[in-house]
């Protein structure tokens, strides 16, 4: 009996030493990709607003030096070209689709900035690894018509998200095809979200949200969702090296027309990251330095199967979306709504949102006034305590919009 007993105690401390072993090292490759970002960046990459014709100016250096092979799958509403990039010679085929909706395009960059990091740093053990072990499937941009135009939907207004069980649109036709031609072990659906997105009543603003998708209403667990939930937790412990506090959960409940939803289902085990907000971050170039990062780190864990030994807690004990952050929460301020009532001291939630003007094409910032009352339980990226000075005559209702030159004068600045 003593025998059993100092077995399974000795099995216990093995497994708590690999796993602190596998931890320690991939903390390791995260905070050297991280410390040698600067110089495997592309420069020319300065705003989150780009068209496909920039995108693929960016890739055509690497494309030059055989770094992938690019192949059409399929053509845009607006006769765009929707391509897949194929590198690497392993036997583990790993998906990773971006800009389904044009007007998310954190992932998109980080993925040109993954590819030159396996050009300009081909013998560096992750490129090695990746290399040799995988190969990757890459649509940076299956919605070319939403990003010409820096829009969500495609040129037939359709949300290519919730198309994956009619495959009316081409854009949709196209990733299905990719996918059944290649049947990847692995897909990375990857998004961006609400910048206002906290993780759960934190007040802490979520730069990052994983999720693995649910396949079935139940949310049931299977040998397809499991591997997901360990790559999930193994980007999740990278994420948390950098911005502690700052990955939530995306919501899992079952969708069954997106495709990260229908891809899990058809037997690939898929991962869906979310980029968020940061403070002063609007064009996402942390948070697109966080992705290039991630996707680097959880690549490698899947070409060395060290993911499978990722603590799943790390995932399931993320804390879940929630919305609690305002651009500009403007404390105390005094507001009379109507010449016939009296002032009362409130909160008001301000938000900023980027709007293109039609006739030029130039994008300006424009405020709106969200909420109006008791914001203690909200928190913002900029704050400014009013200490019971005057709105009036220029809040007077919610849904108010606000120029800059407004928003500057109430924080009091010039």
């Amino acid at each position: 009996m003593l025998t059993v007993t100092l077995a399974i105690v000795s099995i216990a401390i093995l497994a708590v030493t690999v796993s602190s072993t596998y931890a320690q090292e991939q903390a390791e490759v995260a905070r050297e990709l991280f410390n040698l970002y600067p110089a495997y960046q592309v420069p020319e990459i300065t705003t989150r607003r780009f068209t496909q014709k920039e995108m693929l100016g960016w890739l055509k250096p690497l494309h030059e030096q055989r770094m992938f092979d690019m192949t059409p799958v399929g053509q845009s509403a607006e006769g765009r070209t929707i391509w897949l990039l194929k590198a690497g010679q392993g036997k583990t085929k790993v998906m990773m689709w971006s800009q389904m909706h044009g007007d998310e395009a954190t992932a998109t960059m980080a993925i040109v900035d993954m590819m030159n990091f396996l050009g300009k740093r081909p013998d560096h053990r992750v490129a090695k690894a990746i290399r040799e072990q995988l190969t990757l499937l890459l649509i940076p941009m299956l919605n070319p018509d939403g990003a010409q135009r820096f829009e969500r939907r495609t040129a037939q207004l359709i949300d290519v998200n919730r198309d994956a069980l009619r495959l009316k649109t081409p854009e949709a036709q196209a990733l299905k095809k990719a996918w059944e031609a290649h049947r990847p072990e692995f897909g990375f659906n990857l998004h961006d979200q609400d910048p206002r997105t906290t993780v759960g009543n934190t007040k802490k603003v979520s730069a990052i949200a994983l999720l693995a998708p649910a396949s079935d209403e139940s949310r049931s667990d299977n040998h397809v969702r499991r591997p997901a939930k360990q790559v999930a937790a193994t980007f999740a412990a990278a994420m948390q090296l950098f911005i502690p506090g700052h990955v939530s959960k995306y919501d899992d409940t079952f969708e069954p027309r997106a495709f990260g939803d229908n891809i899990q289902k058809w037997g690939t085990s898929t991962i869906l990251v979310e980029s968020g907000g940061w403070p002063g971050d609007r064009n996402k170039m942390f948070l697109r330095k966080l992705n290039c990062v991630g996707f680097l780190t959880v690549l490698y864990a899947i070409a060395t199967n060290t993911y499978e030994q990722a603590d799943l807690q790390l995932y399931e004990q993320l804390l879940p979306n929630t919305k609690y952050i305002y651009d500009l929460i403007l404390r105390n301020a005094q507001l009379k709504a109507a010449n016939n009532i009296s002032s009362i001291i409130v909160d008001i939630g301000i938000n900023i949102d980027e709007e293109r003007d039609a006739s030029t094409g130039t994008v300006n910032l424009v405020g709106k006034v969200t909420d109006i009352g008791d914001l203690s339980t909200f928190t913002s990226f900029e704050e400014v305590d009013l200490k019971g000075s005057s709105v009036e005559g220029v809040i007077t209702k919610i849904e108010q919009r606000l120029t800059m030159d407004e928003i500057r004068a109430l924080s009091g600045k010039k």
